[in-house]
């Protein structure tokens, strides 16, 4: 099935989540969501990829929320047969003493253009495994330490012997995020070279020609995001064939640094925003670290209503995104029409699962992301009497996220916002949708009038939500954090919250910024200055989606990372 790319050099990606579609549930939020778009533009652009993952068969979870706003979690159980074609291949990796087998599942995602890539899962429920090895593959971010550092073998290492057992020629690794830095050790194996002298016998490591074939992506500007491991357990459970004193060269000689690793053993590092490899290059001094800022693919983040306008106005506009710069020859009721309609597909979807009672008419906030303490989806209840005097009979707001199972503070977030919502009593309608994916983030980030973003800066590395929602006319209003300070112009392309990117988060002045904007600048443009409003979805289409797009992001990963050495 895969005879036609094993023909030409590839480029292998590598991502512990890869979001393809909501019934293939092995992603958990913007990481994977990121890897599938890339892998898409690949695609399009007929870029020789092959994508390389888990086969999370029970997913990430799938959520569900009480009436009191407590999270509950279930599996997110679904079949690979139906949707992947399992391959032949089988190879093994050491983890506790044990050779444990990794099986192949493939899916080849196929463009319009006539590109093709192929993604290829890597899976340890088999019948050769013991039964507590056969679940390594099981949950996405799931378990303990042990559980993420046997999964992280599964993905590096097993990932290059699975890519060479299936008859791949790799001319570079591309490490979306530190999960899978562990190939680099393989491929230390792989380049070891014996030399044996009169006075000398010992095995030296080719570490410069690794890193001339690896390129790593960072996404994390926080401190506890990059994954680490004590040596302890390293030792216990890394049992292959690099002593662990080799990985403690290159990942940290006090725990194994999956970043570290990464950086160490790689020709090409980079951030995923401007603002993002300032972060990086502080946290991780005498690194060269480069910009490159995520975008997304155009055609799976426009709405198909939106689709049809551009379809008739920008035609080409799927496959050179570029073209939406001409956007300002779209008349504005035509914009207009085509948000209502998506607007009420939305509104009339929240009724339904909510029983909220929105209305068409109300200005309507979206604000939908992991549930996390950093994003303060809370932000704009600091005053919730403030809130209620500013939007009541004029706003409305929808919500949706998921917080990580072992996220206290994030459930926490979410149990908030139901709270606030009895407090408010009705006042400002507020509706938190369930269980988050693909499918349904489409429909918010199309269906809103403007996306909402509060991250505690610096900790936005980039963010690609408010780029989805750009492609569909949608106003963003954001602090200026990750990509926002490339994308935005101050009431040309949306409006920023409180301070400059370089100045220190001060929650009590971003608050105090967002109800005044709110009150005198977006609640009044909305309802009595139409005409301007439009004016502004046009310029965040012609100025946002025509840049902030996985094409334009793939070319330049082609032309600064790929095709140098």
């Amino acid at each position: 099935m895969l005879e036609e790319f094993v023909e030409k050099p590839v480029i292998a990606y590598f991502s512990m989540e890869i979001g393809i579609m909501s019934e293939i549930p092995t992603y958990s939020g913007g990481l994977g969501v990121l890897a599938g778009d890339t892998i898409r533009s690949s695609a399009d652009l007929k870029i020789p990829l092959v994508g390389v993952t888990l086969l999370t068969r029970k997913g990430y979870f799938r959520q569900d929320i009480d009436p009191e706003g407590n999270q509950i979690e279930m599996p997110d159980e679904w079949n690979p047969e139906e949707y992947l074609h399992r391959l032949p291949h089988k190879v093994k990796v050491g983890i506790e003493g044990r050779e444990v087998a990794v099986g192949a599942w493939t899916y080849v995602l196929v463009s319009v253009t006539g590109g093709k890539v192929p993604i290829i899962f890597l899976d340890t429920d088999l019948e050769d495994n013991l039964p507590e090895d056969r679940a390594i593959t099981h949950y996405l971010y799931g378990g303990d330490e042990a559980y993420r550092l046997k999964q992280e073998i599964v993905l590096g290492i097993g990932g290059v012997r699975m890519l060479d057992e299936i008859g791949f020629e790799v001319k570079k690794y591309h490490m979306n995020e530190g999960h899978s830095s562990l190939l680099t050790i393989e491929l230390l194996r792989r380049f070891r070279r014996d030399i044996e002298e009169v006075w000398d016998d010992r095995l030296v490591w080719d570490a410069e020609r690794v890193r001339r074939l690896c390129v790593f992506t960072t996404h994390t500007p926080v401190e506890a995001g990059h994954d680490k491991f004590p040596y302890d357990l390293v030792e216990r459970i890394y049992t292959d064939t690099v002593p662990v004193e080799v990985i403690k060269e290159y990942g940290g000689s006090e725990h194994l640094n999956m970043t570290l690793l990464g950086l160490n053993l790689s020709h090409y590092i980079n951030g995923v925003a401007k603002k993002h490899r300032e972060v990086s290059k502080e946290m991780f001094p005498g690194y060269e670290i480069h910009a490159i800022t995520n975008g997304v693919h155009s055609f799976t983040w426009t709405h198909p209503r939106f689709r049809q306008l551009y379809d008739h106005w920008l035609p080409g506009w799927a496959n050179e995104p570029e073209i939406f710069v001409r956007a300002g020859k779209i008349p504005k009721e035509e914009i207009w029409k085509a948000h209502m309609d998506v607007k009420r597909e939305l509104i009339d979807h929240v009724n339904r699962e909510t029983g909220v009672g929105m209305d068409y008419d109300l200005l309507t906030i979206g604000f939908a992301r992991r549930a996390t303490a950093y994003k303060r989806a809370d932000l704009i209840f600091t005053d919730i009497e403030r809130l209620a005097k500013i939007g009541e009979g004029k706003l409305q707001i929808i919500f949706a996220g998921k917080a990580h199972p072992r996220d206290i503070a994030g459930k926490e977030l979410i149990k908030r916002i139901f709270e606030i919502k009895r407090l408010l009593g009705g006042r400002i309608k507020i509706a938190y949708l369930k269980n988050y994916n693909m499918e349904l983030a489409l429909k918010i980030i199309s269906g809103v009038d403007v996306w909402l973003n509060t991250p505690l800066r610096p900790y936005e590395a980039s963010g690609t939500s408010g780029m989805k929602a750009a492609h569909n006319g949608v106003l963003n209003f954001s602090v200026l954090d990750g990509w926002w300070i490339e994308g935005h112009e101050e009431g040309v392309t949306g409006w920023a919250i409180g301070g400059g990117p370089d100045e220190p988060s001060d929650p009590e002045k971003e608050a105090d910024d967002l109800y005044r904007k709110l009150e005198e600048i977006v609640i009044p443009l909305y309802y009595t200055k139409r005409d301007e409003w439009i004016k502004m979805m046009r310029n965040s289409i012609r100025m946002l989606a025509y840049y902030f797009n996985t094409h334009r992001m793939m070319r330049r990963y082609v032309t600064e990372a790929y095709i140098i050495y």
